[in-house]
């Protein structure tokens, strides 16, 4: 009997509520314009765009009346329909020449009076940078007003992106000789276990606050290059058991440990000016101890939620950091308009930017003098 292959596939899944305030100034759009949306699963940097559609709709031609020969061709009616509209987009490189996955979308009620919309979905093989998936059609716009989805002029979506993973095959001998199916690696929930019970912690960190951490010096310096350095180069922490952390709040300390025992980041699913604070200084610190993967995680999230009021800290926070990214998109939100130059300009962060980053000022002025061209 002939060996089978199966591949076996796991999916990871990622939901994030979406707000679109101000709605009825969206329709305004073109079907050129969109709202965008970034983060990260599985490695891979995604948009979701927001736009208004425009669907034409075409109808047969009316019939002939009885008794009547067709003396010319009718042309076909056609109307249009607008739609709320998404587009899922791939911004990074497909690592195995080709990413699969899938974006639904369905409406929801933040008073909780309304049942969600029908979930819509499109999946989408990603092949390439700058990949981007069939139009995914939410509701007609006409339809939005008197759907009860419409609360103080927003509107919400739930948005959930699953990325297919592939796994190595597992050949079958054969029916008497089946192995077992092989679990995920749960490698990570073993490492924050052991953070979590300190069992052989050899090291301690001890905060500003008073508050204590214990810790592994070979998980943290297999992890950090700063921390390689300070536990087994030729600092004075090498034979330390304990260590001084200063200017750092202990919920940020603690997140971090996390992520460099577990590679998972917190989620980051509180109100958005909270998300902000916390991404912000969960970036600095990543940056302070070489976690490159939590920086760039704090980057993408820190990129989809940039408003008036965070513009200018967040910038000072790229600029101090070194985020292209980021800094680039606080650049094109300031400059996108006279008017939202000068709310910023308002703003206590921008007195903050002045003072600590005052050679980015001239790249605001750049860029908006060639907005203004």
């Amino acid at each position: 009997m002939e060996h089978g292959c199966l591949n076996l596939t796991e999916a990871v899944r990622s939901v994030h509520l979406l707000k679109i305030d101000g709605y009825a100034a969206t329709t305004t759009m073109s079907s050129s314009d969109c709202i965008k949306f970034r983060w990260n699963i599985d490695g891979y940097e995604w948009e979701i765009r927001f736009y208004h559609y425009c669907k034409t709709v075409s109808a047969p031609p009316p019939p002939c009346p009885a008794g009547t020969r067709r003396l010319f061709q009718y042309a076909a009616c056609t109307s249009k329909e607008y739609w709320v509209a998404l587009k899922l987009t791939l911004l990074g490189r497909a690592r195995a020449g080709k990413v699969r996955a899938n974006l639904s979308c369905r409406l929801v009620d933040p008073s909780h009076k309304h049942e969600p919309s029908k979930v819509e979905s499109v999946s989408y093989i990603f092949e390439y940078v700058g990949n981007v998936s069939p139009e995914l059609l939410l509701m007609k716009t006409d339809d939005v007003a008197a759907s009860g989805y419409l609360r103080n002029g927003s509107l919400l979506l739930e948005c959930t992106i699953t990325v297919l993973k592939g796994l190595p095959d597992i050949v079958i001998p054969g029916k008497k000789d089946v192995p077992l199916p092989i679990p995920s690696s749960d490698l990570h929930r073993h490492l924050g276990e052991l953070l979590q019970g300190q069992r052989g912690a050899d090291v301690t960190f001890v905060l500003d606050s008073g508050e204590r951490f214990p810790a592994h010096k070979n998980i943290l310096a297999a992890r950090s290059p700063v921390f390689m350095a300070e536990f087994f180069g030729h600092m004075n922490e090498r034979s330390s058991q304990s260590v001084r952390i200063e200017d750092m709040q202990a919920d940020i300390f603690k997140s971090m440990l996390h992520f460099i025992y577990t590679d998972m980041a917190p989620e980051l699913d509180e109100e958005p000016e909270a998300v902000t604070t916390m991404a912000q200084h969960l970036l600095a610190a990543a940056d302070r101890y070489g976690l490159n993967r939590l920086k760039m995680i704090c980057e993408g999230k820190l990129c989809g939620g940039i408003d008036v009021d965070t513009v200018a800290t967040t910038l000072a926070l790229a600029e101090q950091h070194n985020c292209s990214l980021l800094k680039s998109k606080c650049v094109e939100f300031i400059a996108r308009s006279p008017e939202t130059l000068d709310a910023v300009l308002a703003t206590d962060g921008y007195k903050h930017l002045v003072e600590i980053c005052p050679l980015v000022l001239t790249e605001l002025v750049k860029a908006a003098h060639g907005r203004g061209n």
